[in-house]
């Protein structure tokens, strides 16, 4: 049998490769996805069907050789990547993705599919991915270039606005069940209706769904809200100055994030691991299904719909999505108070 501690530092390190293959079939996905839209092939060179083509891009990239302008702050150029991907990597930390498993009686008691169970869980990943964007910022500002200046202040600006319905959306989810565990709040969503329709929040909360994923692509500087990075108006945004090990960092994060946006939208609103037709050991499968839907909506939007101008993003952000969230927010309380859980 495995010692406990044995299989605890396994579920960390199975948890790092996890996210790193994920950042590279995400890559490869939405290759494909953007060349099916556009009546394209995508990669299909390295590899069966490009399937190798992510890893071909890391090579290129470590062997590339990492540029700094002159007048850059070498220090704070250097560390703005291993923070993003740092924060990247460890909001995933407090995210349950599966109910207890012994790994087919390998274990002498069964351990949680998460790499720490926090009881403050929703609070931790809100503050880390908030952390994400000073990685940003002082990429921008260290760079000692417009562009990448004016890319990190567009970022904070964007955070600032968008995190507000971010956090009410996710605020109405915490009033129905009650905890701050995403694990309890995963929990509070088992079973159906009726016996058919699932208990998922997202049934009852369709409106925080909606905010709650369209706070998400803004928060993770995706197209239609991909500003920090605009290419036709500042080059390349934040990263203009980056290149080699560094610039791939800053893509790592980035998808990162999105996977991790994904995982806390399955397990607020969609059950998390809770599925039908499988039993609950194996209720990472439906896990791993809820994720690869969201991402697609990600990937999807990002190449049918056009950029935004800033001060419509501005304007929707607080004129249309705060009112909304806080809205939603009152009458879910209102509802909670009155009819009881």
């Amino acid at each position: 049998m495995i010692p406990a501690y044995v299989a605890q530092l396994g579920m960390v390190l199975a948890v790092f490769v996890m996210l790193l293959l994920s950042a590279a079939v995400m890559v490869y996905s939405e290759r494909k996805v953007a060349a099916f839209i556009q009546q394209r092939y995508g990669p299909y060179l390295v590899g069966p069907r490009g399937l190798l083509q992510p890893i071909a891009d890391v090579i290129k990239l470590m062997f590339k050789e990492p540029l700094r302008p002159v007048a850059a702050d070498k220090v704070i150029f250097i560390l703005a990547p291993i923070l993003s991907a740092t924060a990247a990597f460890a909001a995933f930390a407090v995210v349950p993705f599966g109910a207890e498993s012994t790994f087919f009686g390998l274990l002498d008691e069964p351990i949680k599919l998460q790499v720490a169970d926090v009881n403050v869980a929703v609070l931790v990943v809100f503050a880390i991915t908030s952390i994400s964007v000073y990685g940003i910022v002082l990429a921008g500002w260290s760079s000692n270039s417009k562009y990448s200046l004016l890319g990190a202040l567009r970022s904070a600006s964007q955070m600032i606005s968008y995190e507000l319905s971010y956090g009410m959306a996710l605020a109405s989810v915490l009033v129905l069940a009650g905890s701050l565990s995403l694990t309890d709040i995963v929990n509070a969503q088992e079973g159906a209706w009726f016996g058919v329709i699932p208990r998922w929040f997202v049934f009852v909360q369709p409106l925080g769904f909606v905010i709650f994923m369209i706070a998400g692509v803004a928060e993770t500087n995706r197209a239609p809200f991909d500003f920090p990075e605009a290419e036709q108006e500042l080059v390349a945004g934040y990263h203009t100055e980056y290149s080699s090990t560094a610039f791939m960092m800053f893509f790592l994060a980035e998808y990162i994030n999105m996977v991790t946006a994904a995982a806390v939208a399955a397990d607020l609103f969609l059950g998390g691991w809770h599925g039908p037709f499988l039993p609950e050991s194996l209720g990472w499968i439906w896990f791993l299904v809820k994720i690869a839907a969201i991402l697609f909506f990600y990937i999807w939007m990002r190449w049918t719909l056009p950029r935004l101008r800033y001060d419509q993003l501005m304007q929707f952000g607080w004129k249309v999505l705060l009112p909304l969230a806080a809205l939603n927010l009152i009458v879910t309380a209102a509802g909670v108070i009155y009819f009881g859980n």
